[in-house]
């Protein structure tokens, strides 16, 4: 079988995509007539899955201790910048690695990621709130000069290492985590406390396969996710001072 050979070469999303596109050809047969029935539809289940690899997040409950060490690590001084821009803004790290301040509007508290830089290769727009502006006019102090907001330490026309930050949480700061990792406290923190799962998925960057809607979205959500954000980074800023982990958000 196609799908079988496919697999063997461990191409499981092609495999996948090509047995959609058999049962699609098979199901227009059969709407017109050529076939009486789809013999693609047993095909479910016949390709093996990919196990997850889940990226390993900080536990709730150290998520205090966690935000007051980044403020006392000792490392090059842009990771420790890049790790609190991160923890606020949750986006991806190949994302945060590869910004750039022409992307970033500091008066409109806005960072546009360009198409080409997203994973889903659409336009994602962060709302700044007032600790991350703060905290980008310190970085920008550093490597405002630059084309890259967290260039690398040796050479400033590449960007920050994709190791560094995770290196910084695991050996440095000591916590079994990965820089990905703050997506899923977010996501978590963000749901408990009574956001709109849209306006969550929209702001991860969480695919829309509608691209009509997904353009309607984006425009539709930025003021609730302006909001969000702001309430994020004050979320952060209280528990790192000894408020409670999650508080229901208050309408």
């Amino acid at each position: 079988m196609v799908i079988k050979n496919i697999e063997s070469r461990d191409a499981l999303d092609v495999a996948s995509r090509v047995k959609q596109r058999i049962r699609s050809v098979l199901r227009y047969a059969v709407q017109t007539g050529i076939l009486k029935y789809n013999v693609a539809d047993g095909l479910e289940g016949v390709i093996k899955t990919r196990k997850v690899q889940h990226r390993q997040a900080i536990k709730f409950d150290e998520l205090p201790s966690f935000l007051n060490a980044i403020d006392s690590y000792r490392g090059y001084i842009l990771t420790r910048y890049a790790l609190q821009f991160i923890v606020h803004t949750f986006v991806r790290p190949g994302e945060l690695r590869s910004a750039e301040w022409k992307d970033i509007d500091m008066e409109k508290g806005i960072w546009r990621i360009p198409a080409e830089k997203m994973k889903m290769k659409e336009e994602h727009i962060v709302p700044l709130s007032k600790q991350v502006l703060s905290l980008l006019e310190s970085i920008k102090e550093l490597t405002g000069n630059f084309d890259l907001t967290f260039p690398g330490s040796h050479d400033s026309k590449k960007p920050m290492s994709e190791n560094t930050l995770t290196y910084a949480i695991r050996k440095r700061l000591g916590y079994d985590a990965t820089a990905h990792g703050f997506r899923a406290t977010a996501s978590t923190i963000l749901n408990e406390s009574g956001f709109r799962v849209d306006v969550i998925e929209r702001q991860l960057a969480h695919g829309e396969r509608n691209k009509v809607r997904a353009a309607y979205n984006r425009s539709q959500y930025l003021a609730e996710r302006t909001e969000m954000m702001q309430w994020y980074s004050d979320y952060l800023e209280n528990i790192k001072n000894g408020a409670d982990l999650i508080k229901v958000k208050l309408n």
